[in-house]
């Protein structure tokens, strides 16, 4: 095995895998002003990464695939990366850097800097709100997860990684969220269906 290859199967695999284990972890607050601030900004550190690598592990799944499909997944991954990165920053750091702050003064005084942030519409974060970078960047996971599952479904021998790829790109627009239950299906479907085209490949070899 090559060290490229090496390094093909860790990532694509590797990155989602983590991602889907640590979403298990993101904390789903009730209230802003009582969580585990510790916890929610380790995840939302560690998701800073893992964000844009798994959607690079899904162009790695169609990299040598021609085609309108092909270029439709690589361009919304793409869209994907750059829009959660930023959605992440926003909703989870930033309002984690001012929950901080509040810990350390009067909550009350900070409380109108932190839900002028969380409830935005274009980078907020709270329950029940559409904010605009997690819509674009959802919509986008969808649309090249879709057309990565009917390049891999084309395939023969590749129903079982277009079903994972379907799951996955299906997951996040169904549950709306990132944390449990949407994140931890959506990128562990992505890494079964990189598990499953690997060992498709090895068999072919």
């Amino acid at each position: 095995m090559t060290p490229r290859k090496l390094y093909e199967i860790v990532l694509s695999v590797g990155a989602p895998l983590v991602l889907a284990v640590l979403e298990l972890f993101h904390p789903r607050p009730h209230d802003l002003f009582h969580m585990d601030l510790h916890k929610w900004m380790l995840v939302h550190y560690l998701q800073i990464p893992l964000f844009p690598l798994s959607a690079y592990a899904v162009v790695l799944l169609v990299r040598a695939a021609p085609g309108v499909a092909a270029c439709i997944a690589r361009v919304a991954m793409f869209v994907f990366g750059i829009t959660y990165v930023a959605f992440d920053t926003a909703a989870g750091l930033v309002t984690g850097v001012l929950l901080q702050a509040a810990q350390t003064d009067a909550t009350t005084q900070w409380q109108p800097a932190v839900m002028r942030v969380w409830t935005h519409p274009v980078l907020g974060g709270a329950p029940g709100t559409t904010p605009v970078l997690a819509v674009v960047g959802t919509m986008a996971w969808t649309i090249g997860g879709l057309a990565a599952t009917w390049i891999v479904w084309r395939r023969k021998g590749s129903w079982l990684a277009g079903i994972f790829l379907l799951i996955s790109a299906l997951a996040l627009f169904i549950f709306k969220t990132h944390a449990w239950p949407g994140g931890p299906i959506t990128f562990g479907a992505l890494a079964a269906a990189a598990i499953c085209f690997e060992v498709q490949r090895g068999d072919q070899t």
